[in-house]
């Protein structure tokens, strides 16, 4: 039995897991590896991979979104939401949570970024929520976990990605997402709810002047300017996906524009916010596209050395069924996310076993709802979890690491509520895209 694909995955595991870059990680070892195995022919296959990659249409959407997202947390939308949002909510218990949790999904149907939203709520709304007594786990478990909601609730960077990796339409999965990012949303509502209900020091309502004075004049300007203008933007972009009239990269297009629109609008824009905007998605998309190079090029070499046929053999060996595998999947995913970021596990891990969820005939725009709920959990979960490097990085030093971990512990159980719920009634995911399709 030939053990190069073993070997070739523990070499790449073990670099990652010392800290190289992923993107030179994947490129690096798997050009030693592909030279050593395939000779310089190697270099005659992965150039044609990469531009296959390069010139995927569907991929264009990547950067479109991220410069949406960028520009929509510079046209200053979002702070004006937190604000209202406090206000309208402020005099009832748990009005801050509710608060941070609807804007949470605003900004994540708007941008799909989770570092602005969480960088945005913290600066904002920590500092205020400390300030009027609410708890400090869960004042950093909900800001942490509502701005994860953008992973799954569309347009999402990572069903993009997902997209092309499965090759399951972008629209379906968007489409397929609606149902279980509500039911997320639902759950951790309740949650808000549950905890002022038991904990009156979670999230205590305002002080009845400070609402007073929000709700007298011009108390519904101020919600219409809050809730208006990005409102029209979720229904430029997702509303042209899910009624056919746009692909998700014209419609991607059409939010980028729509993002710098809503700038000039609120005259917020100049050409040095187009500059640092402009910058800011060169960045993030190049960081994305060199893990994708460096993915492709790890995929050529594991599937030349015919890593995935031995996989396939092992499980097939295993007499494990399509349940089984998928429960399988589903734990070394969540298990990766302590230690790897969502672009790395979707198209490290993700590649190798959809050929085998192929093979099982299970349905991949399922799959690919799975698989994005479980990603999001990796935004939260330590000691590597994003949000909380962002929310920790902008948090009062009276903010420690354990406020954020246990203040997340909550919301991970229940995005894996989520998870299981979805794992056990597929329609939840299918019916959307059926209707809508019909």
């Amino acid at each position: 039995m030939d053990f190069t694909p073993i070997l070739f995955f523990i070499v790449i595991l073990v670099l990652l897991l010392a800290g190289f870059p992923v993107a030179f990680t994947l490129g690096g070892a798997s050009i030693i590896f592909g030279l050593f195995t395939f000779g310089f022919d190697f270099f005659n296959l992965l150039p044609l991979r990469v531009w296959g990659i390069m010139s995927n249409y569907i991929l264009i959407a990547v950067p479109l979104f991220i410069f949406m997202g960028v520009m929509f947390e510079k046209s200053g939308i979002s702070e004006e939401l937190l604000e209202t949002m406090a206000l309208l909510f402020g005099k009832i218990r748990g009005g801050f949570g509710y608060a941070v949790l609807l804007v949470g999904v605003m900004m994540g149907a708007s941008t799909g970024i989770v570092g602005s939203t969480v960088v945005t709520m913290g600066v904002l709304s920590l500092p205020v929520m400390l300030k009027r007594g609410c708890d400090p786990d869960a004042s950093t478990g909900i800001i942490a976990a509502s701005g994860t909601l953008g992973q799954i609730i569309p347009p999402s960077i990572v069903l993009v990605l997902l997209g092309s990796v499965l090759n399951v339409p972008i629209g379906d999965l968007f489409i397929g997402a609606v149902i279980p990012g509500f039911i997320l949303v639902f759950l951790y509502f309740v949650w808000i709810l549950i905890q002022s209900v038991f904990n009156k020091k979670a999230f205590p309502a305002m002080p009845a002047n400070e609402v007073a004075l929000f709700q007298g004049k011009g108390k519904y300007k101020k919600i219409i300017n809050a809730f208006l203008l990005p409102l029209l933007l979720v229904v430029a972009v997702l509303g042209s996906i899910f009624l056919g009239i746009a692909s998700p990269t014209e419609a991607a297009a059409i939010g980028a524009l729509g993002a710098t629109v809503l700038t000039i609008i609120r005259k917020r824009f100049s050409i040095e916010i187009l500059k640092e905007v402009s910058q800011k998605t060169t960045w993030m998309t190049s960081m994305a596209f060199l893990i994708l190079v460096g993915a492709s090029a790890f995929g050529l070499v594991f599937r030349g050395l015919h890593g995935d046929l031995y996989l396939k053999g092992l499980i097939m060996s295993a007499n494990m069924d399509a349940h089984h595998f998928l429960l399988v999947v589903m734990i070394i995913i969540f298990i990766a996310g302590f230690f790897i970021d969502f672009i790395e596990i979707t198209f490290i891990i993700v590649p190798i076993v959809a050929p085998i969820f192929v093979h099982y005939q299970i349905d991949l725009l399922w799959v690919g709802i799975l698989i994005a709920i479980n990603l999001q959990t990796s935004f939260l979960t330590p000691p590597f979890g994003f949000s909380l490097f962002y929310l920790k990085g902008v948090a009062p030093p009276e903010i420690t690491s354990g406020n954020l971990y246990r203040g997340i512990v909550p919301y991970v159980i229940i995005q894996i509520i989520v998870l299981s719920v979805i794992a056990f009634y597929p329609q939840l995911v299918t019916c959307l895209v059926s209707v809508l399709k019909s």
